[in-house]
């Protein structure tokens, strides 16, 4: 139980972040296709990978009961999906120091207040940077989904590790149990054999 709360969270906190990322990375995907422009690598890949493991998270989520009977399965195709990951933030890493806000001084102005006197305030205009936001924000949730791949990559392969343990001492037990029923059923034969045979003898 404490397996799939966590395992939930963590895949719930995946989609939350790579659907935005989809988002705005389709946005420039659409602007290059639009342009009749091939979209660029540092983009693409990025998209890519966001796409499929979104995809992905949806998949296991929603088929919880198989994820965790494949638990060896799904961590290592987390654990592909961080490898990923890494290769698409490392592509996009050119944004990472990019200054997308500029703030400059506006013109002062002076507020009067009446019999207090006036005040001289000066205003401050901020100007955002569309394409470097969403491309620094989609670097941003790329790398929070390394980290997030990776805890789940490491509870499902704990898990997985637990579940063929468990599987191991059942068998066990079962197995125990059968050779003990087998022996039990025979120990009644062999000595109603044995009584028979001496009863022919004497």
């Amino acid at each position: 139980m404490l397996f799939a709360i966590f395992f939930a969270f963590w895949r719930f906190m995946q989609i939350v972040t790579l659907i935005p990322t989809m988002g705005m990375l389709a946005y420039f995907v659409n602007g290059y296709v639009q342009l009749n422009q091939l979209t660029p690598n540092y983009i693409l890949v990025l998209f890519i990978v966001s796409v499929i493991a979104l995809a992905w998270s949806i998949y296991t989520i929603f088929s919880y009961h198989r994820s965790s009977s494949n638990a060896t399965f799904v961590a290592v195709v987390d654990l592909l999906f961080v490898g990923a990951f890494i290769g698409a933030v490392w592509a996009l890493r050119m944004i990472a120091n990019a200054n997308c806000t500029s703030i400059t001084q506006g013109d002062p102005y002076d507020v009067s207040f009446g019999p207090f006197g006036s005040a001289s305030l000066t205003t401050w205009d901020t100007d955002v940077d569309k394409t470097c936001a969403m491309l620094k924000a989609s670097f941003a949730f790329g790398i929070m989904n390394c980290v997030f791949f990776f805890i789940t990559s490491i509870l499902a392969c704990l898990h997985g590790d637990r579940a063929s343990t468990g599987d191991r001492v059942t068998y066990y037990r079962e197995t125990h149990a059968h050779r003990h029923g087998h022996r039990s059923s025979r120990s009644p034969h062999s000595r109603h054999s044995t009584h028979s045979h001496r009863r022919v003898y004497v």
